[in-house]
């Protein structure tokens, strides 16, 4: 087939280099002049690194560079990309500094016309792809909340960007810097700029628990987190196997033990009591909708009084005092704010795509009804890469890859529509229950990556042996072991020839 891949991050490099590996027409459409999604270079915030240690945030067949540090930095993981480009040599088949401008069934439904844009060309005409996959990520377009007075800021000369528009240190050298959330981005941000601004305030609506990297300076969290034990520690929508159901069984007191335990030295490693940021709720709740490891140096400038923070507060509108921009806080606090950092989240969107089209992807609330996180219920020649936010992003996109391998070669026996719109209806519910909300609209599955790709893999009928698995429940995941998949995928394709191929929803 001729395929159209939207996205050139993690989830549309591994498509497109698996749906090649399957003879298919592969284009890749980025509009950013580099490869890597949020790791390009346009969109990387100074002081970015990775929540996993390099081992496991890696793809099957191209490990990381033995001289990464642990934890790479957002620079090091776009050259890593890049590399993967390189090995692949995927370099014909992208379309960099190209921007989809829309995306088109056509009038038969048979395929998708495509029109596209290079950056300072004229608008293309369109292309005729039999086949469409949306990767274009879902941390890809930032929200910014609607403030009153932000005129009254912008006049005082103040400035309001999201977190990964700052991508140096001198937009905040010597300035009063305003930092909204508490997730991963907003605690990085204020790290990095602590020592160069001239103060670095941090609002908070809702502390976040956060893990150390290493549990009282000696355990690493990859032991603890990134392993099949650490996800089992939180309850799945459908428990599976013995451990499991002891876990959440008569072992229910073991398990909240330990997450107990794991909180316990967090607050004290942390210092949370003693910097009044001790979370609302117990340590298990670092599950609901994220979990976020502790920032280097976050909580020993917040001691050092280089980082103030403000918590259960928001910034409720822009003043000025004289020639100062000001945040008003909704505890009364008047801040200085000459520049404010949004890391405020992300809309979760596809704008290539019409009203009616987007309509067709979305329940009523605006959840993506996707079934495996890929297949819409009601468009043909459609699906999507990445669209589960997890924590072995590189394994997670390749294994959603492999599974559309399988979908348009025919080699997956899928339940009927509505057996699949039932299971996505009851998988969104669970997420709305277990997250509060939170749960970016379908296509977040932390803490459950792995419980998602044992779906995905299982369903393609190529997961790995369950003696693979069982070594996966002490060990930190290790993406090398599911190298083999892909050429499994192709013997059990090529052993059904008179099977029809599809890619509709069929």
């Amino acid at each position: 087939m001729k395929i159209a891949v939207v996205g050139a991050g993690f989830a549309g490099l591994a498509t497109a280099k698996i749906l090649r590996e399957f003879e298919h027409d592969v284009t890749v459409f980025e509009k950013a002049p580099d490869v890597g999604g949020v790791w390009s270079a346009t969109r990387r915030y100074s002081g970015l690194r990775t929540q996993n240690n390099k081992d496991s945030y890696a793809f099957t067949d191209l490990p990381m560079p033995r001289d990464y540090p642990e934890w790479p930095t957002g620079e090091q993981v776009q050259a890593y990309l890049e590399r993967y480009v390189s090995t692949f040599e995927l370099r014909p088949y992208l379309r960099l500094a190209t921007e989809v401008v829309r995306a088109e069934l056509t009038d038969a439904e048979d395929g998708w016309m495509v029109t596209a844009r290079r950056i300072g060309a004229p608008v293309s005409a369109p292309e005729r792809f039999d086949h469409l996959v949306v990767a274009n990520g879902v941390f890809s377009d930032p929200v910014f909340p609607q403030y009153p007075g932000y005129a009254d800021l912008v006049r005082a000369g103040g400035k309001l960007v999201a977190s990964s528009q700052l991508n140096t240190l001198d937009d905040a050298r010597g300035k009063n810097v305003v930092v909204v959330g508490y997730g991963k981005s907003a605690c990085d941000v204020a790290a990095e700029i602590g020592p160069v601004a001239e103060s670095t305030t941090v609002v908070a609506r809702h502390l976040l628990w956060k893990m150390p990297k290493r549990i009282a300076n000696v355990l690493n969290m990859k032991y603890l987190l990134l392993s099949r034990l650490g996800e089992a520690l939180f309850r799945y929508q459908e428990l599976t196997g013995g451990m499991e159901k002891f876990l959440h069984g008569r072992g229910n007191k073991v398990r909240a033990s330990m997450l107990a335990s794991i909180g316990s030295v967090a607050t004290w490693q942390l210092k949370l009591k003693k910097l009044d940021l001790v979370p609302h709720g117990e340590f298990a709740d670092i599950a609901n909708s994220q979990v976020s490891l502790s920032t280097d140096s976050f909580y020993e400038q917040v001691a050092d009084g280089a980082i103030a923070v403000h918590r259960d507060a928001e910034i409720e509108r822009f003043e000025t005092e004289g020639d100062q921009p000001v945040a008003v806080l909704s505890n009364g606090a008047r801040i200085p704010a000459d520049l404010v950092v949004c890391g405020t989240g992300f809309h979760q969107r596809v704008p290539f795509l019409d009203d009616a089209i987007s309509a067709r992807l979305q329940d009523e609330q605006g959840n993506y009804q996707l079934y495996r996180q890929i297949l819409p219920h009601g468009v043909p020649h459609l699906t999507f890469s990445g669209y589960n936010s997890s924590f072995f992003s590189p394994l997670s996109a390749e294994a959603g890859a492999i599974w559309i391998a399988a979908y348009l070669g025919g080699a997956l026996d899928l339940p009927s529509v509505e057996e699949r719109r039932k299971h996505v209806a009851e998988r969104v519910a669970w997420m709305e229950e277990r997250t509060g909300g939170k749960h970016a609209r379908g296509t977040n599955v932390i803490p459950f990556s792995m419980h998602q790709i044992d779906e995905t893999l299982d369903e393609a009928g190529v997961n790995i042996s369950p003696r693979a698995r069982a070594v996966q429940w002490l060990l930190p995941i290790d993406p090398s072991v599911y190298k083999n998949v892909v050429p499994r995928l192709k013997e059990k394709i090529s052993l059904q020839p008179g099977k029809e191929r599809v890619g509709s929803d069929s």
